[in-house]
């Protein structure tokens, strides 16, 4: 049986870093649980999957009851974590879903991306892209909080043999334009085999929608057969 508590391991997006989850991650507190907020090691080429996994997995040590939410980019890294420790479910929240062997770099073209038109060169369509439902200000500061996020092992093929055998949810976001609902729905379907979840707010709702991201969070270990809207 499951306690009423778990430790939730929260790993950011592409280009970005652990301050995403600071309004997230004391709300689940509040809820009870423990909550790590991982900074991959993304600046360094040395670094690639392999290493953002290993960092991950060091910050969860021997702890129990694990849930790896995956923002983003993190999709990659998630299914390397469940290889190396313990995890009772993985959420994926509006993140990327590597096939085995597939690059972070080879995504893109492998998903169709290319059919969404998204640009992100200026700061304006970055936050027009990312964040574009919470008060200006806040989205430059959220912006500013941006790291380097290194290109070296881009055309890497993931280590990942198979999908992990890990319960597994897929939330998307019904306002995010980075990753629209219509692109996303068929390709969690086509490559995880399951219905998305979904929630309002956009790419970036873990700062735009934090209670509502946080409750339902929350709701996933409490209720893991429950329906979600």
């Amino acid at each position: 049986m499951r306690p009423d508590t778990a430790t939730f391991v929260l790993i950011h997006g592409g280009g970005s870093s652990s301050w995403d989850w600071h309004l997230v991650a004391p709300l689940l507190r509040e809820r009870g649980h423990e909550v790590i907020a991982v900074d991959l090691p993304i600046e360094d080429d040395a670094n690639g999957l392999p290493e953002h996994a290993d960092a991950v997995a060091d910050a969860i040590g021997d702890r129990e009851h694990v849930v790896l939410v995956a923002h983003s980019l993190g999709g990659f890294t998630a299914p390397l974590v469940c290889e190396r420790v313990h995890v009772d479910l993985m959420v994926l929240l509006t993140a990327m879903i590597p096939l085995p062997g597939e690059s972070m770099g080879g995504w893109w073209a492998a998903a169709e991306y290319e059919k969404v038109g998204v640009s992100i060169d200026t700061e304006d369509e970055m936050i027009a892209a990312f964040i574009h439902d919470v008060p200006l200000a806040f989205a430059k500061e959220a912006l500013a909080h941006g790291r380097e996020q290194s290109g070296a092992r881009w055309d890497e093929p993931t280590p990942m043999q198979a999908w992990p055998d890990v319960p597994t949810r897929f939330l998307l976001c019904r306002d995010d334009r980075f990753f629209p609902p219509e692109f996303m729905r068929p390709l969690v379907r086509e490559r995880l085999g399951i219905e998305p979840d979904e929630i309002d707010g956009s790419h970036s709702v873990m700062l735009s929608r934090p209670t509502e991201l946080a409750d339902r969070l929350h709701r996933y270990w409490v209720e893991p057969d429950g329906e979600t809207a």
